[in-house]
């Protein structure tokens, strides 16, 4: 109604087509205009944001154990100890992020709010290593150890580090929704557009992995830290200075409030209204205008089948409002329909959201036992030595390219094959792909595991358990994963972002995010029971100090049964699912999304 009673006054040469559709405001807090916001321009630079801002943050992550073994002078285990408790923090401050970005700050805000604290964090950082723990100096190769260091300086240190940890935390489940959020998907070029650019955005967060696994590590490894550091901070403080640049082309949905006071006035007046017998018809349920629901202004969530005690909660009874003039209701007794469907919203993700927890136990060995097999495994190809861990490098030529078949051959001959407009395969169907192929990985880690053992030189009691067998056997089971991270995580981004109101989008991606956390808590927890149980009656055990001596193959394989056991109880879930529906769209029918067996 803005856009058009703007366009009737001859401020715009557009008629009503010339705002957004779903909701979008400027800068301003105006209805978005289409050619003068968002789109592939604001898209660009979020991507361009999200490639500098992930070389800064794993230009710190992806060598810190080592930092805490040559620098600060902790044993290994205490080191990895030191390192998970990092990471979890990380995906921990992402809930936090997502809460306050969707309740009071917005998206922008949030972001640019926690990228000036990644900065600081990594400022901090550099400023600390460089003057005070990085002494002798040359000190932190591999040869040359460190000296001792004051509490203050170790104080400073952990700050520092934590810092970064809240800042990329608390950034990153906003940044990959305010991206969405520049695309309008009521407008079906801008929808395509939408999908694609979770695709791009996965691929640049990968680049800028790849080149701080390759680049950084390198003068890390050779004890240049504070150099690795500074390039870090500078690339955090590029990504911020790109991401206010964008600022004018932004587009923006507004915070609705808190989520969980509106959650809990649901539960609430649908429990006291326990004895309610909930009409059939949804028209008698509570409804109200945009501009009054709880959501801000957000796009309505259109009543579902379902759940049906929840619908308790927008039943309209005399008691509910708090004069007797029924204008001012209670909102402990009761909710307009747009609420109560968003919990329900909720409710039926989390099944689906807990499938993916195996799946990310399966992307975490590639960071661990990928590493430690590799470690065991002849690392020589003529006179040049491959890192283990450098090999998940074809991890993610492996996502590149199949990004790149994905969008460009794939999804175009499914969409040729349905003989419709579909945009090709389901976000859930993609994702059950994605578990497909995670088990065609754990198998391959096994079979490659067998053939190791077959050739590994058991009587050399120096050499730790190594093999003839060559490292590059490996390059199956990386391109497997980064194949699968193209299905599942891509795949549950989109998924996500579009089956969560408009008023919880940064928590949709905080769940992708809390997914891999748990997948490393799940993996440690699944490491302890198998080698507590294979080490009964004085046994090695599946994955003992020497690997020659264990079975890591055996627990490869029982990955792969689990995972198959995922993707079973997934699809009954997928089939169950009913995607929301929002007033204007998703008018086809509740199954589209259903995987089709």
């Amino acid at each position: 109604m803005a856009c058009l009673e703007l366009s009737k006054r001859g401020k715009f040469k557009e008629d009503q087509d010339a705002c957004t559709l779903d909701g979008t405001v400027d800068m301003h807090g105006r209805p978005a205009i289409r050619t003068k916001s968002g789109r592939w321009v604001a898209g660009i630079i979020i991507l361009l944001n999200q490639g500098l801002a992930t070389l800064a943050f794993f230009g710190v992550g992806v060598n810190l154990v080592l930092f805490l073994t040559r620098v600060v002078g902790e044993n290994n285990a205490d080191a990895a100890n030191s390192v998970s408790k990092w990471t979890g923090t990380v995906y921990i401050f992402s809930l936090i992020g997502a809460f306050l970005s969707d309740s009071y700050w917005g998206r922008y805000k949030t972001c640019a709010i926690f990228q000036v604290i990644f900065v600081i964090g990594l400022v901090s950082l550099s400023l600390s290593s460089y003057l005070f723990l990085l002494k002798p100096r040359g000190c932190g190769d591999e040869f040359t150890p460190c000296g001792a260091h004051s509490s203050m300086e170790m104080g400073l240190f952990y700050l520092s580090i934590y810092l970064v940890a809240l800042g990329n935390g608390g950034y990153q489940p906003n940044i990959v929704s305010f991206g969405a959020d520049q695309f309008d998907e009521e407008n079906p070029k801008e929808g395509h557009s939408k999908v694609s650019f979770f695709s791009y955005f996965y691929l640049a967060l990968n680049l800028g992995e790849l080149i701080s696994n390759t680049i950084l590590v390198y003068f890390e490894d050779e004890g240049m830290w504070a150099l690795g550091f500074w390039v870090s901070a500078g690339s955090a403080f590029a990504a911020l200075v790109l991401f206010l640049v964008g600022t004018p082309r932004y587009r923006h949905f507004k915070p609705s409030g808190n989520p969980l006071s509106r959650f809990s006035q649901v539960i609430v007046a649908a429990v006291k209204k326990w004895r309610v017998e909930v009409p059939s018809n949804a028209k008698d349920l509570y409804s109200v205008a945009g501009n009054e629901s709880s959501t801000n202004g957000n796009r309505r969530i259109l009543h579902t089948h379902g759940f049906k005690f929840l619908d308790k909660a927008a039943f309209i009874s005399s008691r509910d409002f708090v004069d007797q003039n029924q204008c001012i209701r209670n909102p402990w007794r009761l909710c307009p329909i747009t609420q109560v469907e968003e919990v329900k919203c909720i409710l039926r993700l989390l099944p689906i959201w807990l499938c993916t927890i195996i799946y990310s136990v399966v992307f975490t060995q590639m960071a661990s036992l990928f590493v430690e097999q590799g470690a065991v495994m002849k690392t020589t190809i003529s006179h040049f030595r491959i890192p283990p861990a450098s090999m998940s490098s074809f991890d993610i030529l492996s996502v590149a390219l199949f990004i790149f078949l994905y969008r460009r051959i794939l999804d175009p001959l499914v969409g040729r094959i349905k003989k419709s407009d579909s945009k090709g395969l389901t976000e859930l169907q993609r994702m059950g792909i994605g578990l497909v192929i995670a088990v065609m990985a754990m198998v391959s880690a096994g079979i490659v595991e067998c053939y190791r053992l077959k050739y590994a030189i058991k009587d050399c009691k120096t050499c730790d358990g190594s093999s003839s067998l060559s490292i590059i056997w490996q390059i199956p089971q990386y391109a497997f994963i980064g194949a699968s991270e193209v299905f599942m995580y891509v795949g549950q981004l989109e998924f996500f972002n579009a089956q969560t109101p408009d008023g919880l989008k940064s928590f949709g991606s905080a769940l992708c995010m809390t997914s891999i956390s748990l997948g490393n808590y799940v993996s440690s927890l699944l490491v302890s029971i198998v080698m507590k149980i294979s080490t009964e009656d004085h046994m090695p055990g599946w994955i003992p100090g020497n690997l020659n001596k264990g079975h890591l193959d055996r627990f490869f394989f029982l990955l792969a049964a689990l995972t198959t056991v995922d993707l079973v109880v997934y699809i009954g879930s997928a089939k169950w699912y009913k995607c929301i529906k929002l007033e204007g769209k998703f008018e086809e029918a509740d199954e589209e999304d259903d995987i089709k067996v």
